[in-house]
């Protein structure tokens, strides 16, 4: 893990369930999305974005997002109106417990907005960035205080999708991150708090390598983009609600779980699959994966395992065709 910066938490630092406002800085697309989550959670969002028509549409997308955010539920309190939009980041920040910046993937830009967001903010107040995949160490090389900047990478549209990365970066302190890993989880986010930085997250890099190789195919002619996404929705996608990739292969493996799906299919890694360089298969990857995939499990017997799976996909199914009907003329 990189060296972090700072000392301990802030004396006399509040609870984050004693956060009432939330500062979201950049009002596009992500930012928007992340100004109605917080609405819907009961929390008054204070926004600032420099362009001349960002509060129309600010408000255009919270309007837009409500009635799924009704739908999945609104906290106690929970009201659109609880915006407002201000001319300077100075003022969008006062009296906020937590800053959302959601400025574009500009990395001039993130350094310079984020060292005014240290610089306007108090010593108990976490600024997260909603980074697609830059570092918070290559963020924060111009804030007079980095200790609380963080990465809160979100999954588009945050109000709908539940994940949150958490990291810092080489100046962030520990306490930060797990405050801000600690204020998503209140706010009802499915937060990972990664152990080291890694350029495009997670999921991101999960995301990314499939897409690079749906182009090599399209590119090569090996597949439309029809048959890309089909193969997805009507494939593994359906899996993956319930069941990540790892703990599908898990599956795969029957009785011998992990471990048999590993030693039998293993030699496949070697076959052109995919452009992807595969690593090696070492006892000591093979072992993580079965320890990992245990985890996953939670003890859980395979027949029970199965079970949720069926359940889930037929869930999952139903509830797709339903949407597509109801989507039809």
């Amino acid at each position: 893990m990189a060296e972090r910066g700072g000392t301990g938490a802030p004396a006399g630092l509040p609870p984050v369930s004693s956060i009432g406002t939330v500062a979201c800085i950049g009002a596009g697309v992500i930012g928007a999305g992340w100004a109605a989550y917080y609405l819907a959670r009961g929390l008054r969002v204070r926004a600032w974005d420099p362009a001349p028509d960002a509060a129309e549409r600010l408000r255009r997308v919270v309007d837009a997002a409500w009635p799924a955010l009704t739908e999945l539920g609104l906290a106690d309190g929970a009201d659109r109106d609880a915006l407002t939009v201000h001319p300077t980041v100075a003022e969008a920040v006062a009296g906020a417990g937590f800053v959302q910046e959601s400025a574009p993937e500009d990395l001039a830009l993130k350094r310079s907005l984020l060292a005014e967001l240290a610089a306007e903010t108090g010593p108990d107040v976490v600024v997260a960035s909603s980074t697609s995949g830059f570092p918070m160490t290559d963020m924060a090389t111009d804030a007079g205080d980095g200790s609380r900047l963080v990465v809160g990478h979100p999954f588009n549209p945050p109000y709908l999708i539940p994940l949150v990365e958490v990291v810092g970066g080489e100046r962030s302190a520990p306490w930060a991150v797990a405050r801000a890993a600690e204020f998503y989880r209140h706010a009802g986010k499915s937060v990972i708090e990664m152990e080291r930085e890694l350029p495009g997250f997670i999921a991101n890099r999960l995301q990314e390598a499939i897409w690079r190789e749906a182009l090599h195919m399209v590119a090569a002619g090996e597949a439309t983009p029809e048959e890309i996404d089909r193969s997805i929705t009507d494939g593994p996608g359906l899996r993956w609600p319930v069941h990540g990739p790892c703990l599908t292969f898990h599956l795969a493996g029957g009785e011998g779980g992990m471990a048999h799906m590993l030693d039998h299919f293993g030699p496949s890694l070697k076959a052109p699959w995919t452009r992807l360089d595969a690593p090696e298969l070492t006892p000591a990857l093979r072992d993580d994966m079965v320890a990992g995939a245990e985890v996953s499990a939670g003890g859980r017997p395979m027949a029970e395992l199965v079970a949720e799976r069926d359940r889930a996909v037929i869930a999952v199914r139903r509830a797709v065709e339903a949407a597509r009907a109801a989507g039809r003329p």
